[in-house]
């Protein structure tokens, strides 16, 4: 493989030039001995398109388990035995509680979601009439919702109550994603998407990698995000959960990582890219390091696994040089 200059490829992207799919793929076939430059490639591009600030958000499980869908990575399936807290939709005032929480935390967003195929009208009435009395209370606040797959009706109502962003992940590319779900398509979650963004809302849309996927599929799933026009891109690295039939898949590595996040910076350099589920858990000592090329975190945990309080994470933000975008 001929030697690629990174500085001149994140040179090429500052230009405005979408990188093709081999150079791309370029990045995540990089030797770990290239690692710190290729970091510093996409640092350029993220300080020039998001400065050095980082933005927090939170998620709230406002419905545990029992979904149908046969997600092979989620410990929230009906098909899995997971032994994790079942619950149904939460209330409106501790959906409220939990934005009071991350505003006391920092978080840029709040983001609610649901384990579910797609919402019912019931729990729609939930989170809208929660949305309008966050937004009352936090009109700085950013709200996210994901609830499974929207028909353009549910999206309208979504939007019309005040949500700003939803999020709905393609997962892995589409050559890949049969190997990840069979209830429903990959075209299915496309739709989602864009009947998100006819409603008026930005989409939330990224993947989880390390799920079996070559790294050609990580490069799809990038472009695929980017041909959407997606907000927000959401990395996941899978912390295999016990029970489901991804729970013995190997970890990847910090460099793995490390590469994938600046691969997804080149490809969509001007989107909000997080570093997401599994960091803790793959990144370890490395953290820090995402943030040159990420631009935001989750913080408070996953859903259905513990991360780092928001303390210990606007401490390792603050230690790499980087800044807490604050919200009032």
């Amino acid at each position: 493989m001929t030697a690629m200059n990174w500085q001149e490829l994140a040179t090429q992207v500052l230009d405005g030039q979408n990188i093709s799919r081999d150079q791309a793929l370029s990045i995540v076939q990089s030797d770990d001995n290239e690692l710190l430059d290729v970091l510093h490639a996409a640092f350029r591009i993220r300080e020039a398109t998001h400065g050095r600030d980082v933005h927090i958000h939170v998620l709230q499980n406002a419905r545990s388990g029992a979904c149908p869908e046969d997600c092979r990575f989620c410990s929230q399936s009906s098909a899995y035995n997971t032994e994790i807290p079942e619950y149904p939709i939460q209330t409106v005032k501790e959906l409220v509680d939990g934005a009071q929480a991350a505003h006391a935390s920092g978080a840029a967003r709040y983001c609610m979601v649901t384990a579910t195929r797609g919402p019912s009208n019931r729990d729609l009435d939930v989170v809208c009439e929660a949305v309008r009395q966050i937004k009352d209370q936090y009109p700085g606040m950013e709200l996210c919702t994901s609830l499974g797959l929207l028909t353009d009706e549910k999206a309208e109502r979504l939007a019309e109550a005040g949500v700003d962003r939803y999020n709905h992940n393609l997962e892995t590319s589409e050559g890949h994603f049969s190997e990840v779900v069979t209830t429903h398509s990959y075209e299915d979650r496309v739709d989602t998407i864009e009947a998100a963004h006819r409603a008026g809302m930005e989409a939330c849309c990224g993947g989880i990698v390390g799920m079996g996927e070559t790294l050609s599929d990580q490069v799809d799933l990038a472009l695929a995000l980017r041909k959407l026009g997606v907000a927000s891109i959401p990395v996941n690295f899978l912390d295999p959960r016990p029970g489901t039939p991804m729970g013995e898949s190997r970890r990847l590595t910090p460099h793995e990582c490390l590469k994938t996040l600046a691969m997804f910076r080149f490809v969509n350099p001007t989107r909000d890219i997080r570093v997401a589920g599994g960091r803790e858990a793959n990144l370890g000592h490395m953290q820090s390091l995402a943030l040159y090329p990420a631009n935001s975190i989750f913080t408070e945990g996953y859903l259905t696994t513990p991360g780092h309080q928001a303390s210990q994470d606007r401490q390792l933000i603050q230690d790499a040089g980087f800044r807490v975008l604050e919200v009032v």
